[in-house]
């Protein structure tokens, strides 16, 4: 089984290791661990659990506040695509030993913060330093939230005559990560303004207000039937999961793709100084939302969207089909979109610590 050096395990892993080995079955869970589903769901009487689990993701280079931001906004993201408002938060910090108490605390109160925002409790968790923990996997975190039990949607849920909607673009998180950890490597081609602009794009990796705003069109048939966050493997990975889990096929009009300015220099620079071929609809994407909305609601879902200040387009329709992705040009020439082999921003990432250390 080949898998790769760094990052998300391939399907084959899953279907291989993980899904045929999920300890004690219940019927209460509706839905289990499956590729493309970043949530499970937990039947309770007339209510549902959704609950979400990642690492608590911190990184001292982004600056304490962003490191807390981030933490939270990356596992609240994958919860809210079930169309359910997290809620409830179990955290475990396994810190590095040399970390700063003051830093800490900084920490803390940011993620504290954000949870407040997001009207989330904290419920339990853990706390200590250990040996051999490091930077940015410093422990892991379970959300929760509570919805009516017809009140969710799943990836599963796409629809044929579904049309397709993205938010923001693709390489998000590509382009806020590496402008705000390597700003010299933008400046000396673009200048400060520029990477000013590039490193706000940090702030836009949650989808969280996105996701809510979608909601408040109404779930399933009366409107969103499906929402993903397209993380690893960017946007082109997130529309094939979402495909598959599906069962159906997707076809994408190329002329309604866009791509931010930061976004498009971004990945240009770091392609040519890596020589890593950055596609950015193939770079990870925390803070793109992808979805599917019954067409009668369509129209309103981007107005909502957008009266918030957040950039969305309707760009495609589900059609019948077995999990595919297909790319439509002008002229409708269609070619199949395959999944990525690999998602470039980890490549060009370590490539630029390299370069950068010989310089």
């Amino acid at each position: 089984m080949k898998i790769p050096k760094i990052g998300k395990m391939p399907k084959n892993f899953f279907d291989e290791v993980i899904y045929p080995n999920l300890g004690s079955k219940d019927e209460r869970v509706v839905v289990g661990p499956q590729h493309g589903v970043d949530f499970g769901v937990i039947e309770v009487g007339e209510h549902v659990i959704i609950n979400t689990s990642d690492p608590v993701f911190v990184v001292p280079e982004y600056g304490w506040e962003r490191s807390g931001w981030f933490a939270v906004h990356i596992l609240a993201s994958d919860e809210v695509v079930s169309g359910v408002p997290p809620k409830y938060l179990s955290i475990d910090l396994n810190l590095p030993p040399d970390i700063d108490m003051d830093h800490l605390r900084t920490l803390w109160r940011t993620i504290s913060e954000e949870c407040k925002k997001l009207g989330i409790s904290i419920t339990s968790g853990h706390t200590g330093r250990y040996e051999n923990c490091d930077y940015p996997m410093v422990g892991g975190a379970t959300l929760l939230g509570i919805g009516e039990k017809e009140g969710y949607v799943t990836p599963k849920m796409a629809r044929e005559g579904d049309k397709i909607f993205i938010t923001k673009g693709p390489a998000i998180e590509t382009t806020g990560i590496l402008a705000t950890m390597f700003p010299q490597v933008l400046e000396e081609t673009y200048g400060s303004s520029f990477v000013k602009r590039a490193q706000a794009v940090f702030w836009e990796q949650s989808v969280v207000k996105e996701a809510l705003l979608a909601n408040k069109v109404g779930l399933r048939e009366n409107g969103v039937t499906s929402m993903h966050d397209g993380t690893e493997y960017g946007v082109w990975g997130g529309l094939i999961e979402m495909a598959r889990a599906s069962n159906v096929n997707f076809e994408i009009q190329e002329e309604q793709l866009h791509v931010k300015e930061a976004v498009r220099k971004t990945v240009k620079r770091f392609s040519e100084l890596t020589g890593v071929d950055i596609n950015p609809f193939e770079a990870i994407s925390e803070g793109t939302l992808l979805g599917t909305v019954r067409p009668k609601k369509a129209e309103l879902l981007v107005e909502n969207i957008r009266r918030e200040g957040i950039d969305v387009w309707i760009i495609g329709e589900v059609t019948s089909g077995g999990g595919n992705v297909f790319l439509k040009d002008k002229r409708g020439n269609k070619r199949k979109i395959e999944y990525p082999e690999q998602d470039p921003f980890w490549l060009a990432f370590y490539k630029t610590i390299d370069v950068l250390s010989q310089e």
